[in-house]
């Protein structure tokens, strides 16, 4: 593994601007668990008012360096007109120092579409691999994660990209989380194997004559529980998944907060189980996790979420620390090629 690793950071990306890019670049180059693993962490974007937001904290100015970038690529932009037109974008120049070699990793709060396009058309797929995925770690009641892929890329797949999504799948678990043979299963309406449309039944089959540790079907409502450590579905089906598991969580906080304020004795009971309430809360805080990458291209590319603070941005850059020491891109490439011999 390449020890030189720096990663270049779109500080014009988040909701809040780029106060918490730098804040959490800052708190990245501090972690105890992956700081000193990092060479340089580059702020992409408007120059001056980054500097200026740096001129304020202190910090080592041989690890931080600000690469200027003007323009800004908005939500509501056409993802891949904004790429082609707006070559002086955060994300446009921050995928190009991935590409130029001059960043192992990207991360943006950004436009999903535009850091997708521009990630497909800037660095490129892996030679073999017929579409990238997002996937996301989603927590489970065993205390461990289970990987949503694909998550929002690919509103529509074939089986084959299905196929794929789980292999790549299967080497991030086992590359960064540490699971060996990670259980796949693929998402569908009910477990048994003839369930599904057309396009689930044929990447049934794929899966299953694969060499993946294939589980079969998974109900949605068997993903919290950790039925399966990889969630293989398409990006129309992941992405609702992702959302409502995000809407529901918060719901079930606030409910729960309210019903414990509503009576002496579970004001009492709450203020016992105060600990238990604030581990379980922080297991299904999405900034604990940082971002989702987008696996299948040449390259790491980290998308965090529009509302990010400085925690999920230094989360975010922790997460591609242990991708790019999992050797993912390699891995996959390796998988890809050895696909294509078969």
């Amino acid at each position: 593994m390449d020890t030189n690793i720096t990663i270049a950071v779109d500080a014009m990306g988040a909701d809040a601007g780029p106060q918490v890019a730098v804040e959490g670049a800052l708190a990245a180059l501090k972690d105890s668990k992956f700081g000193s693993k990092i060479t340089k962490i580059a702020l992409v974007g408007r120059q001056a008012e980054i500097k200026s937001i740096l001129g304020k904290i202190s910090h080592d100015v041989n690890r931080l360096e600000v690469v200027d970038a003007q323009e800004v690529i908005h939500v509501e932009e056409v993802p891949t007109s904004a790429i082609k037109t707006k070559k002086n974008s955060s994300i446009v120049v921050g995928l190009n120092l991935v590409k130029q070699g001059r960043a192992a990793a990207f991360v943006s709060a950004g436009s999903t579409g535009a850091v997708l396009a521009g990630g497909t058309t800037i660095i490129g797929r892996i030679k073999g691999i017929k579409r990238p995925a997002l996937g996301v770690l989603l927590p489970n009641s065993t205390g461990g994660h289970t990987f949503l892929t694909d998550a929002g890329a690919n509103v529509d797949a074939k089986p084959e990209f299905l196929l794929q999504f789980a292999q790549m799948g299967s080497v991030y678990m086992e590359s960064v989380l540490g699971v060996d043979n990670p259980r796949i299963g693929l998402v569908n309406v009910g477990a048994e194997r003839e369930k599904g449309n057309s396009v689930a039944k044929a990447a049934y089959e794929l899966l299953e004559a694969s060499d993946l540790n294939f589980t079969g079907n998974v109900e949605a409502r068997d993903i919290p529980g950790g039925a399966v450590d990889v969630a293989v579905c398409d990006g129309f089906v992941g992405n609702i998944i992702l959302k409502y598991t995000e809407g529901y969580a918060k719901g079930m906080f606030a409910t729960l907060k309210i019903e414990l304020v509503s009576r002496f004795l579970s004001r009492f009971g709450a203020l016992l189980s105060r600990g238990a309430f604030k581990r379980m809360r922080k297991r299904y805080d999405y900034t604990e996790v940082g971002g989702a990458p987008f696996i299948g291209l040449n390259g790491l590319v980290v998308k965090a979420h529009g509302s990010s603070n400085a925690k999920a941005i230094k989360n975010s850059i922790g997460q591609c620390v242990k991708f790019i020491e999992g050797g993912v891109v390699a891995k996959i490439q390796s998988m890809s090629n050895n696909n294509e011999e078969d």
